[in-house]
């Protein structure tokens, strides 16, 4: 009799990826500026944009800025490409990120860099066990993170991003409605703090904020008395707790650019500096730690994911645009499936449009 095998769990599966992300080298390439110099050439031939996450590298945010293209959070990143008149899009990010452009753009070419540039969120929660907890749960209103695969999505009745899961919450807990929650149980937990709703939570998180750990914020806050403590709600309660200010990439950007502190310590992904720069020149940033008392990190403030977008690969891909080859680099989501996820995404635009979030 043959054994029967079990599923990897998800917390497996985030670590299999995990362990090949990590093991990618990744270096800044000598002849950067002539790979700059192709692929805007090459964006401007094949009528396309790019837009890139906060948490890319300088040198890809750069270039999206430059090149007509664009940076910004995942709902920023939706609604860019949406509306941009582009016929192709290159989205620098994670793959969910690449499918929701598709989603929202069915008629546009939408391609990544590399296609295995995920995001534990998502490998986290993997759609078989997540319709057995929704199914589970048939009174609950379903409400997935942005940070999830086009077949979760499909499962959930709200789309929500960082940006804008406190209100869409509140607004659920207005009308009566018990919440189910996926996949990050930490972004989860402080939305059901701060909202007072009844939300069951997913048992997911991201490899970066996790990380981070309130004795190191603490410690360099010692150092750095008047710095302004700015944390992504990702992160583990007892590092929002110490949080002045907690929020969205973008909110944590526009904090740097309203508050009057002369400093601040940031717990998220320290791509975002590149655009906190930009906001608050003259200004001290500095990376909240990863390694408090006995801890090692595994991301150190960098998603590994995030990394494999680099101008190599992206200048490869510029230059297969209009080839056969360049169908290894395309995002395709199938047209039933991208139907039902576009309800809860559309919920999510909609709702964002007429609270002007």
């Amino acid at each position: 009799m043959s054994e029967i095998s079990e599923k990897p769990s998800p917390q497996q599966i985030v670590k299999t990826y995990l362990d090949v992300a990590l093991a990618q080298p990744h270096l800044k390439p000598a002849n950067s500026e002539q790979l700059v110099a192709n692929i805007k050439l090459g964006l401007q031939q094949h009528n396309a944009a790019l837009i890139a996450h906060y948490y890319t590298s300088p040198e890809i945010q750069e270039l999206a800025e430059t090149s007509g293209g664009f940076v910004g959070d995942s709902l920023e990143m939706a609604r860019f490409g949406k509306q941009n008149s582009a016929s192709t899009l290159l989205v620098a990010g994670v793959k969910f990120m690449g499918e929701t452009a598709k989603i929202l753009s069915p008629e546009k070419r939408v391609y990544m860099p590399s296609l295995e540039a995920t995001c534990s969120l998502d490998l986290g929660c993997p759609i078989d066990q997540f319709s057995d907890f929704c199914d589970a749960h048939p009174d609950r209103t379903v409400v997935v993170y942005a940070n999830t695969s086009a077949a979760v999505k499909a499962r959930a009745d709200w789309v929500v991003t960082s940006s804008i899961a406190l209100d869409v919450v509140d607004y659920l807990d207005s009308k009566g409605e018990k919440i189910l929650w996926a996949p990050d149980k930490y972004l989860g937990s402080y939305v059901a703090e701060k909202t007072g709703a009844d939300v069951l939570l997913w048992q997911g998180s991201c490899i970066v904020h996790e990380e981070f750990k309130a004795r190191g914020i603490e410690d360099l806050k010692k150092l750095h008395p008047d710095a302004a403590v700015l944390v992504h709600p990702e992160s583990p309660k007892p590092v929002v707790d110490l949080a002045d200010v907690v929020g969205s990439t973008s909110q944590l950007i526009d904090a740097t650019r309203s508050l009057p502190h002369a400093a601040f310590i940031v717990a998220t992904d320290q791509g975002i500096f590149y655009k906190m720069q930009q906001a608050c020149p003259g200004k001290q940033l500095f990376i909240a730690p990863t390694g408090g008392a006995g801890a090692t990190c595994r991301s150190c403030a960098n998603c590994p994911w995030m990394a494999m977008n680099e101008l190599e690969n992206l200048a490869a891909l510029v230059a297969r645009l209009g080839k056969a080859e360049v169908e290894q680099n395309e995002i395709l989501v199938d047209s039933s499936l991208a139907d039902k996820a576009m309800k809860p995404l559309g919920r999510m635009l909609d709702f964002a449009s007429s609270r002007k979030v």
